[in-house]
């Protein structure tokens, strides 16, 4: 931390160097482990719904098995969700006390609106999971599409906070003091629609590829044993070509919001694409890769265009560059390596519209590349995530407020820290052993065909 950052914080009573590191571990680990469960209640519910529309056109037992499967693992891990979000809020007041009592009236009406879709969510997954054999199939199926929207509608509430944060808009300083504020403003400000779309399309890629990997082990299992189960084929196919659809308009969003943070975030554009001096031509570098003038290429189809570097930042606003290149590299890659594999299924089921039956999505290879896309999703989401958080430091609200004016100077906040780990610890393993109980499926998968009914007898 710069002398100057001390000297800021001290005169707000800032915390101990040490407990202002546990408070930021804190917080990325917590809002690390619930983003996923996130981006889980996101997608689950319309793997679930797409499942039990299958089966309600086509009678098909297998999809409303999977259907069943799916929600019953969404309500376990919509339970972990709201615990680990439960602590989130609190460690919004307990550990920047001083950036909610200041803008706490400016972005409250998202989070308001988050609890209310939160209730409907959690309403109308009861109602669907009672309602098994007691609705009509039709009824049933229509008690989840509250489910599904109202967890977008949830994701996007708690998006506008983070993107107001990135672009703090709708209210007034006048003497250090919040005035004029305006909710709707401040929640519609320019970072929430590319911020918004980038983070559903995450959420439903990491959904699809999480439970297709899944899938992608039993059907390795299957052909090892030397067996054919449809279920696996079927549990693959729904998930995997949800993350498959999506993988290719994530690229197209990614690079809106790359443009967007150029435009409005320089210094961490710069963090991001390793740009240390402000020149003409800039190269574009990738690993140990460059490529001479690509970059301002890229960015403003002008190959000698002029781009600002981190020269042009003053030492106290630069985000750590190194941490910010590395976790977007990450995400580049893994993404890219995603989009590989999501051409390749794209592929077999453009040869098989054609008619040519082949086995190319089903290859022991394709199978055990699938089996790793659920990590890989969670990974680049994950360095998704540390990209636009740590290189928005040193502000918790962009250009207006330092993160280290927001601490709460109370001594010890790192014991939370070493609270936090350990309940996450005991969490994260009784979720994974409830929900390995469940995989085990009774057999068989779908019923036997009924006996053919004997001919009639031909008159003479």
């Amino acid at each position: 931390m710069s002398t100057a950052a001390l000297l800021t914080g001290a005169a707000h009573g800032a915390a101990s160097p040490a407990d202002f590191m546990a408070a930021r571990q804190q917080m990325a680990f917590t809002l690390g482990f619930h983003i996923v469960l996130a981006s889980i209640g996101v997608g689950l519910p319309a793997l679930t719904l797409l499942a039990e529309w299958r089966s309600l056109r086509t009678g098909d037992a297998v999809h409303a098995e999977l259907a069943r499967r799916w929600m019953k693992a969404a309500g376990v891990l919509f339970a972990v969700g709201a615990v680990s979000g439960t602590v989130l809020s609190f460690e919004m007041g307990t550990l920047w006390p001083n950036f909610m009592d200041k803008y706490g009236q400016v972005f409250g009406t998202a989070f308001a609106l988050e609890g209310i879709a939160f209730f409907i969510e959690a309403i109308f997954m009861g109602i669907y999971l009672y309602g098994w054999d007691r609705l009509s199939p039709r009824a049933h199926f229509l008690t989840g599409v509250p489910v599904v929207i109202a967890g977008l509608l949830s994701a996007s509430f708690v998006l506008t906070v983070n993107s107001w944060m990135n672009q703090p808009r709708g209210f007034k300083l006048v003497d250090g003091k919040v005035t004029d504020v305006d909710p709707l403003a401040a929640m519609f400000n320019p970072a929430t629609p590319v911020q918004a779309v980038h983070l559903i399309l995450a959420s439903l890629m990491v959904c699809g590829f999480l439970v297709a990997s899944v899938y992608a082990v039993g059907l390795l299992r299957d052909r090892k044993a030397g067996r054919d189960d449809r279920y696996n084929r079927v549990g693959f196919a729904i998930p995997f070509s949800l993350g498959a659809v999506c993988a290719p308009l994530q690229v197209i969003v990614g690079d809106w919001a790359v443009r967007f943070v150029a435009d409005n975030q320089p210094a961490k554009f710069a963090a991001m694409e390793g740009v240390e001096h402000t020149r003409a031509g800039q190269p574009f570098r990738f690993a140990v890769f460059e490529i001479p003038n690509a970059l301002s290429l890229m960015l403003k189809f002008d190959a000698h265009a002029t781009l600002r570097g981190m020269d042009a930042v003053p030492v106290g606003d630069r985000p750590p560059a190194e941490v910010v290149k590395t976790s977007f590299e990450i995400m580049i890659a893994l993404g890219m390596a995603l989009l590989a594999l999501a051409a390749w299924w794209a592929l077999a089921w453009w040869l098989r519209r054609r008619g040519r039956a082949l086995d190319l999505p089903w290859r022991p290879w394709f199978l055990r590349a699938a089996a790793l896309t659920g990590v890989m999703a969670v990974v680049a989401m994950e360095a998704g995530w540390t990209t636009t958080e740590v290189g928005r430091q040193p502000w918790i609200v962009y250009g207006v407020m330092r993160t280290e004016e927001a601490i709460n100077p109370n001594p010890g906040l790192r014991y939370g820290l070493y609270i936090v780990l350990v309940v996450y610890a005991v969490l994260a393993a009784a979720t994974v052993s409830v929900l390995r109980r469940m995989r085990h499926r009774p057999e068989p998968a779908v019923p036997a065909a009924a006996p053919a009914a004997p001919e009639k007898e031909t008159a003479r």
